[in-house]
This record gives structure tokens, C-alpha cells and sequence, in this order.
């Protein structure tokens, strides 16, 4: 049965009138040339959605994290955020802009050093969290939806499509 789709934080363009299901596939890419195949047939594809099912969460490990590395990022990242508000300052101001933007980075990457290590000290105690990663929500399916009103015309266009390509369900 379908119910009107109010898809997490869907605008106006994301909302469907009681979605039904044209198939679900198992990547992006055959999800895709389905609306691309309807597209091609001059269907009105501004009413359909391709909605990421069955989530999961990956974290990707990406090292072990050391003090040495915590205090590297801490002081790339704080000379970084010296020299943008540096820059931003010296824009407006008088006088030796030159030595102001140097100071200011020299004092940002100090601030992001100090940050990092406390950060670090924090994070690791007891060894609980020494190692750096990535994290990302992927779906493992794909399931392409239109509005009810377009359903079937949806469906007798894909029956055509010809051999070889994906088949919705």
C-alpha cells in the first residue's frame, strides 16, 4: 500500500503523493539508467526519486594514531586557521600587515598544536580510541520510486526497454 513520502529532510522537490515502487537494484548506477532510460522516452522523470535503502554504517580505518600525528594535524590545521584570519585581518588593517599575518599563524598552529595533544590525551585514555578512520552511511540498494499517477506509464515504458539492460521488479 501506498502512503505520501515525507523523505528526511525532503523540500518540496523530494516529496512524492503515495510513491510506488518501479523496482529496486542492487547499485546507484542500475538505479540510475532506469531513470535515464525513462528519461530518454520523454518520461516526465521530475516525479520519480531514487531512495538509498538498507543503510549501514563504514568506518574505514585509516591508521594508527600517535601523538606525532595528532600533533602534525593540530599544527597544519591551527597555521591554517592563522593564516584565514590573518589574511582577513590584514585586509582592513594598517601597518606591517606582513609581520600581523606571520604572527597570527606562528600563534594558530601553537593553538592547534596544544588543542590536538589534549584532544589526543582525551581520546586515548586507557587506550581506548588509538586509531584514526572514516565514516560514512551507504545503502546497499537503490529502490526507484514515482508518483502514483505515473506508475503505469512508467511501467509500460520500461517493458520496453530492450534486452540486456536492468529489470525493475
Amino acid at each position: 500500500m501506498a502512503i505520501k513520502s515525507n523523505l528526511p529532510g525532503g523540500g518540496p522537490g523530494l516529496n512524492l503523493e503515495y510513491p510506488m515502487s518501479l523496482g529496486v537494484y542492487d547499485d546507484y548506477a542500475e538505479a540510475q539508467r532506469v531513470v535515464d532510460y525513462l528519461s530518454d522516452n520523454e518520461f516526465q522523470v521530475q516525479n520519480m526519486v531514487i531512495v538509498g535503502t538498507e543503510l549501514r554504517s563504514v568506518e574505514r580505518v585509516t591508521g594508527r594514531l600517535t601523538r606525532q600525528r595528532a600533533a602534525a594535524a593540530g599544527t597544519v590545521s591551527g597555521a591554517w586557521m592563522g593564516l584565514f584570519i590573518g589574511l582577513a585581518f590584514a585586509l582592513f588593517g594598517k601597518g606591517n600587515q606582513v609581520g600581523f599575518v606571520i604572527t597570527v599563524v606562528l600563534l594558530g598552529a601553537v593553538f592547534g598544536l596544544i588543542w590536538s595533544q589534549l584532544g589526543f590525551t582525551a581520546l586515548t585514555r586507557g587506550g581506548t580510541r588509538d586509531f584514526s578512520s572514516i565514516t560514512q552511511v551507504v545503502a546497499t540498494k537503490y529502490e526507484v520510486m514515482v508518483e502514483h499517477r505515473f506508475a503505469e506509464q512508467a511501467r509500460s515504458l520500461l517493458a520496453n526497454r530492450p534486452a540486456g539492460g536492468p529489470q525493475s521488479l
